[in-house]
């Protein structure tokens, strides 16, 4: 066990970098200049060629890619993380308060997709070709066919036209004040968490139909266990796994949702910091924030790895 973790984390380690690396490549070799985009239409008129290589000097542009990278990667080893070209402030002191955002969105989200797919795949299956069954195949069949974004537009013009309610913009944090940050947060998680649960429900639903099939499952009803321990105890344990190798790729696309939601419900988060990144072409800043997406799903997958040997003795990691 101890092995395995240790190779899983230098292979973790070699993703990030090698994210990194091609993230770094790419934003150079694109069509574009960052000083453009950063002076604007109005200001590049009057600033002369001079005056915009003497800006590329200072931000470091003017060397080969290889140094800029090499000196780049000595920073992050000394968890310096750049400077914004922007703003000029230090990359950490712009995205720090935007992680916080970022996380609590895509946990609300995961909690709420895990208990809705648990839920609509146990109930669905377990009341096969009843209305029950139909309603959540509904349910879980709109959730694949409506994008994310278009449901979170619909949900806040919704509110704010019968309702004449708005969600909290900016942030509340959840130790700082619990009630206002869950109500920041519920319309958001459900909009996100509502496609992953549609998802993984239809692979719940499946699995358990075929664990039904099982003869431990004729076993332990022939011992006397009621439906209800026998769908605890035996079925959804051993119907988990295929669902929990889906939430590997669910959690990463929770991550990506969150970039458009973000602008959606006014969260001040990374999807937001993002957008702004990329719009002034603003490298320092994009690069650290993709290298956080990275790390995150990387992290996620060996969480998901480890639960494997949690749910079933049977598999050993070697």
């Amino acid at each position: 066990m101890q092995d395995y973790l240790i190779r899983r984390l230098l292979l973790g380690v070699f993703t990030v970098w090698l994210v990194a690396a091609m993230i770094f490549v790419l934003l150079r070799v694109l069509p574009g200049d960052v000083v453009t985009a950063m002076l604007g239409s109005e200001q590049l008129t009057d600033v002369n060629q001079a005056g915009i290589d003497a800006i590329r000097r200072e931000l470091g542009l003017d060397q080969p890619i290889y140094v800029q990278f090499g000196i780049w990667m000595w920073s992050l080893m000394r968890l310096d993380f750049g400077t914004s070209f922007v703003t000029r402030e230090p990359v950490w002191e712009v995205i720090r308060y935007a992680i916080p955002v970022t996380i609590q969105l895509a946990l609300f989200s995961k909690l709420i997709s895990i208990t809705l797919a648990v839920v609509a795949g146990t109930l669905s299956a377990m009341r096969q070709d009843t209305w029950v069954d139909y309603f959540f195949r509904v349910f879980t069949i709109a959730g694949l066919a409506m994008p994310s974004f278009w449901v979170a537009i619909i949900v806040v013009l919704g509110f704010a036209f019968w309702f004449n309610y708005l969600p909290p913009t900016g942030y509340h944090p959840l130790l700082g004040d619990p009630l206002k940050s869950i109500e920041q947060f519920l319309l958001p998680s459900l909009v996100l968490g509502w496609r992953s649960a549609a998802v993984v429900g239809r692979m719940i639903r499946s699995t358990i139909l075929e664990v039904l099939r099982e003869d431990y499952v004729r076993t332990a009803r022939a011992k006397g266990l009621t439906e209800r321990a026998v769908v605890i105890r035996h079925v959804l344990k051993n119907a988990a796994l295929p669902a929990i190798t889906l939430l590997r790729f669910q959690f990463s696309q929770l991550l990506a949702g969150a970039v458009t939601l973000e602008l959606v419900f006014g969260l001040p988060g990374v999807g937001r910091a993002l957008v702004s990144a990329i719009n002034f072409r603003d490298f320092p800043i994009i690069q650290v924030l993709i290298m956080f997406f990275a790390t995150i799903t990387v992290i996620s997958n060996l969480l998901v790895d480890l639960a494997y040997g949690w749910l079933d003795p049977r598999i050993r990691y070697s």
